[in-house]
């Protein structure tokens, strides 16, 4: 899953995001660069369930009103920045 722009709020995010994953689904999570990967088979590493504990991780932190979970390429999960709306005076 991609997740350069969460970078953004800081490494110490990035890690627990790896520690969250991790503990929901016993699988290896590996952290890269711009991305986290998730190596493992079964029902709890599925694309959907994976979907369902980013929206939950960013809620949790309290970053689901700045931060939206996107499909990417084939069979991974994009966390990409909201779009804020300026209010007009």
């Amino acid at each position: 899953m991609d997740i350069s722009e969460l970078k953004k709020e800081g490494g110490e995010v990035v890690k627990e995001l790896s520690a969250f994953i991790e503990e929901k689904t016993k699988a290896e999570v590996e952290t890269g660069v711009d991305a986290i990967a998730v190596k493992g088979e079964g029902k709890n590493v599925s694309k959907d369930y994976l979907r369902v504990l980013l929206r939950k991780f960013l809620h949790q932190t309290e970053l689901k009103p700045y931060y939206k979970v996107l499909g990417g390429k084939e069979n991974t999960w994009k966390i990409k920045e909201k779009k804020v709306e300026e209010e007009e005076e």
